[in-house]
């Protein structure tokens, strides 16, 4: 790929945000009944490619049930209010509720409160009494010393999400998190992340991971590209990692790790080019923080946002527009794509002509730059 000359000293790589491409339709087509959107993960098959986001605003215990019995999977954060909060509903209705000028300062203040090793526990053992696969995430800093709490409660899935996660964290301060000998002594699949390029992403699949997250301060609540100049247009990105994910699966000797897309997914088009440029399922956060059942009730705000020392997100508001069955499986009253998001998922695919997420993933693709008012 050509690099343009940004200037004298320094050139860059052009890369591609998922409004900057649109898909190409085949000469077949197929019945959108006839389209399988299911995946599979280590020994878990979900019969929707959708993973909520582990964020306050977006996934309660009660709300990762309800994702579970719709065919997704919920991953509760394990450092959010309910894990700090024996009763957290105040907390959450205190943060809908704050003035703008107060919100950054008081979420560091209610995310201050130490978590707490039972509730952790407690919150897990709701969902797993409920019948669905049960997922937690935490932090790179908290997963040395929380893993074997979140484990032992009976987590079927074991997220590890970050802004960015390396396999080769280096610090003077502390000892850093051992991926690949981590990975390797756990019980369960882990899914790591976010990684924005090839290189990140081939060593995170080299510790054994069997997911890699896509993706890098690009949801609608993240200002990390404001305030840390850093920024994954996702087109490029999730693309780049599928192509480590089939290096990988020659280096390894056909280990395949899923690729899962983290952030700049609004719509149900961009869950649409995400699994067109190779992720075999995504996670969602604004897009499940519009849901009626969300925790967030029509606000949403992240992990980014309540940082002790450098605040990267804020509390935006995001509305509600529908059931979290309805954003999932429609019907849809508006052509804005927030609601039927599988419904969109099999009829791009049928129009196309491919009957499951694995062929999609091999859909032409062109750069076709999205202009506001065309259709």
């Amino acid at each position: 790929m050509t690099d343009i000359e940004i200037g004298r000293g320094k050139r860059a790589r052009r890369a591609y945000a998922f409004d900057d491409i649109a898909i190409v339709p085949s000469r077949r087509t197929r019945d959108p009944q006839d389209v399988g959107v299911s995946w599979t993960i280590d020994a878990f098959t979900f019969p929707t490619p959708v993973i909520a986001a582990p964020m306050d605003s977006v996934m309660s215990p009660a709300t990762a049930i309800a994702l579970g019995r719709l065919g997704g999977l919920g991953v509760l954060d394990l450092e959010g209010v309910w894990t700090r909060y024996e009763d957290p509903v105040p907390v959450l209705e205190e943060i809908r509720g704050l003035p703008a000028e107060r919100t950054t300062t008081r979420l560091q203040e209610l995310y201050a409160e130490p978590v707490k090793p039972e509730l952790v526990t407690a919150r897990l053992a709701e969902i797993r009494a409920a019948g669905v696969p049960v997922a937690g995430a935490l932090s790179p800093q908290r997963t040395a010393e929380l893993h074997r709490t979140v484990v032992d409660a009976g987590v079927d899935l074991f997220v590890i999400r970050g802004t960015t996660v390396s396999a080769e964290h280096v610090s003077k301060n502390c000892e850093p998190l051992n991926l690949k000998r981590f990975i390797y002594e756990l019980d369960v699949p882990v899914i790591v992340g976010g990684a924005a390029t090839y290189t990140a992403a081939l060593h995170l699949m080299r510790t054994g991971a069997a997911g890699v997250l896509v993706g890098f301060g690009g949801g609608a609540a993240s200002s990390t590209r404001s305030t840390l100049g850093i920024h994954a247009p996702m087109a490029s990105a999730v693309a780049d990692v599928a192509g480590a994910r089939r290096d990988y699966l020659d280096e390894s000797g056909g280990r395949y790790v899923h690729v899962i897309a983290d952030g700049g997914l609004g719509t149900s088009g961009d869950v649409v080019k995400a699994i067109a440029c190779g992720a075999d399922a995504v996670m969602l956060g604004t897009v499940l923080a519009r849901a009626a059942e969300a925790p967030g009730a029509g606000w949403h705000w992240g992990a980014e946002a309540h940082h002790a020392e450098l605040p990267r997100g804020s509390r935006v508001e995001v509305g509600t527009v529908g059931t979290l069955e309805q954003v999932l499986y429609g019907p849809a009253h508006q052509a804005d794509g927030q609601v039927n998001l599988i419904g969109a998922l099999r009829r791009s695919m049928a129009t196309t002509g491919y009957s499951d997420l694995k062929e999609f993933q091999r859909v032409e693709v062109v750069v076709a730059p999205y202009a506001p008012g065309t259709r």
